[in-house]
């Protein structure tokens, strides 16, 4: 085991056991709210595997994740606006901790991988990932009234 394995293992033991306490108790709010984690937790330990072991193709999973994670939560927040707005989740801590992990993880592993094509598909992982769990955690909390349907 190395130290990239070693850090997935570390974040994803962390955020994963968040998301799961958030999903299995408390209010609709942090369910959601912890749906949103989930996504931010899960593509940057899939980097730091992709790093570990060697293996380009967890890079595009990463991708994947973090085009389509803030759109699932987006779709939460649209199908679920009447419920959010009576208590919208307010998780900021969480959404800029998530952030700086996310940040950590690419900057980590593009000084790792050096300057390519896979340091700028690592980038663009790092800004759809930071901006679409920004964004996600922004219309959860019921700043995008177009998402609420007012």
């Amino acid at each position: 085991m190395n130290g990239w394995i070693l850090a997935a293992t570390v974040e994803l033991g962390g955020a994963g056991a968040a998301a799961l306490w958030g999903v299995a108790t408390g209010p609709l709010p942090r369910r959601v709210m912890a749906q949103n984690l989930a996504t931010s937790a899960v593509c940057p330990a899939l980097l730091l595997l992709a790093q570990g072991y060697g293996r380009p193709s967890y890079v595009d999973l990463a991708l994947l994740m973090a085009l389509l994670g803030p759109v699932g939560t987006l779709v939460f927040a649209r199908l679920l606006a009447d419920d959010l707005a009576a208590e919208p989740p307010r998780a900021w801590a969480l959404t800029w901790a998530a952030v700086g992990l996310a940040t950590t993880v690419v900057v980590a592993v593009c000084v790792a991988t050096g300057p390519s094509r896979a340091m700028v598909k690592l980038l663009l992982i790092g800004v759809l990932l930071i901006g679409g769990n920004v964004i996600a955690s922004r219309a959860l909390a019921g700043g995008f009234r177009a998402v609420g349907g007012a």
